[in-house]
């Protein structure tokens, strides 16, 4: 995706994906802070990923300011991510076998007292507020609720416990259907293909919905019982359609936006700064904050860093070798725009403000540093708006 976009919009794709990330490094860490802080994140793993995505950042806009880039230097960025996650196995083999702890120890007046570092969940909110909270519950219910039964319709339950036969029959009817209309692009929704009958064809989308039923029929008159333990299939078809539907979401939110900048006359240089960035981000923004309030922030902040960091190496690598090999042995010329060193400048203001402060922290992400984060994107859009509206 990253690629496509930098290949379709030229030079000035760099400034969407900066802005991307800018977006990730400090909306979305700032809203998964408000949202479960204060939380400990565990300092080896937490140094590795900010230091990689703040030195990959610094030799980026090395490249940048030196108005050129080599095939050589590409290649080296997509190497970079390779060697990453080389590291992040290692360090992960290294540690296995190793039980985390949760808990610290502090020693206060010479007695040592053991203090839980668990983040603070919605269920403790509704605790803390109930009157508001279960107002607040059932008016959201009647709008999650289809959603809820919808999601369950598509995204097979991977807990043996929650095994339902209607839905586990659902799902083998309308995965396969969604799947194939993700791929349309790819193959025609409606070609025809020859399925039983030599002389006949049939649109592609009927052949499948035939099968899906067959097998959800099957599934149903055979299968009587739930399974023991989880399935290896059931599990990589459920992450499979979460990844449809978030893909889908952000896909047609981007969409409304672009739309709402087109009726308002927005210029591009706005556009790729603040409809393309985000939405590029909005699964990233939907994912942590979904995971910060199910109470794993840790793995919500680990996601904010390497996410960005992916596409920033592989997704604009990658675009960057397909450029660089084209006019080889020669340099590919970057052109300069303001707007990408403002991105720059504030994307490296928020890795190194983050990994500055949770350190200082003893590793623990405070509350108001989420405040300072999302000021600091705020700012990020104002300035970066005033200088794409005064160029353009």
């Amino acid at each position: 995706m990253a690629a496509v976009t930098l290949l379709a919009l030229g030079n000035g794709a760099p400034d969407a994906f900066l802005s991307a990330g800018a977006f990730v490094s400090a909306f979305v860490v700032g809203a998964v802070a408000l949202i479960a802080a204060p939380f400990a994140v565990p300092p080896a793993s937490f140094a590795r990923d900010v230091f990689f995505y703040l030195l990959a950042a610094s030799g980026l806009f090395y490249i940048y300011l030196s108005a050129e880039i080599y095939l050589w230097q590409a290649i080296g960025l997509v190497l970079f991510y390779v060697f990453f996650v080389g590291l992040v196995v290692y360090m992960d083999l290294d540690a296995e076998g190793k039980a985390v702890s949760t808990t610290e120890l502090e020693v206060v007046n010479g007695i040592g007292r053991v203090v839980m570092d668990l983040p603070v969940t919605m269920e403790d909110r509704k605790q803390q507020h109930p009157t508001l909270c279960t107002m607040f519950s059932k008016v959201t219910k009647v709008w999650e609720w289809p959603v809820a039964f919808l999601l369950k319709l598509t995204i097979p339950s991977t807990l043996p416990t929650e095994w339902n036969k209607f839905y586990v029959c659902a799902n083998i009817c309308l995965c396969p259907l969604l799947l194939l209309y993700s791929f349309s692009s790819f193959i025609p929704f409606d070609s025809r293909i020859v399925f039983l009958l030599p002389q006949s064809r049939f649109p592609l989308w009927s052949v499948v919905l035939f099968v899906s039923i067959s097998l959800a029929l099957s599934h149903f008159i055979f299968e009587k019982e739930a399974p023991i333990t989880e399935n290896i299939a059931s599990t990589t078809i459920s992450f499979v359609m979460s990844v449809f539907w978030i893909s889908t979401m952000a896909g047609e939110l981007l969409n409304c936006l672009a739309a709402i900048g087109v009726i308002m006359d927005f210029p591009p240089a706005i556009l790729g700064m603040t409809v393309l960035a985000w939405g590029n981000s909005v699964g990233d923004l939907v994912a942590d904050v979904a995971l910060a309030k199910s109470g794993q922030p840790t793995i919500a902040i680990a996601g904010c860093f390497a996410g960005p960091m992916f596409n920033m190496l592989v997704g604009l690598g990658t675009a960057l070798v397909i450029q660089t090999a084209r006019v080889y042995p020669k340099a590919y010329v970057l052109e300069f725009h303001v707007g990408i060193v403002v991105a720059f400048v504030f994307l490296l203001l928020s890795l190194m403000g983050t990994l500055l402060m949770v350190t200082w922290t003893r590793f623990r992400v405070p509350r108001f540093w989420g405040y300072c984060l999302m000021g600091l994107y705020i700012l990020f859009t104002v300035v970066s708006i005033a200088i794409a509206s005064s160029s353009g």
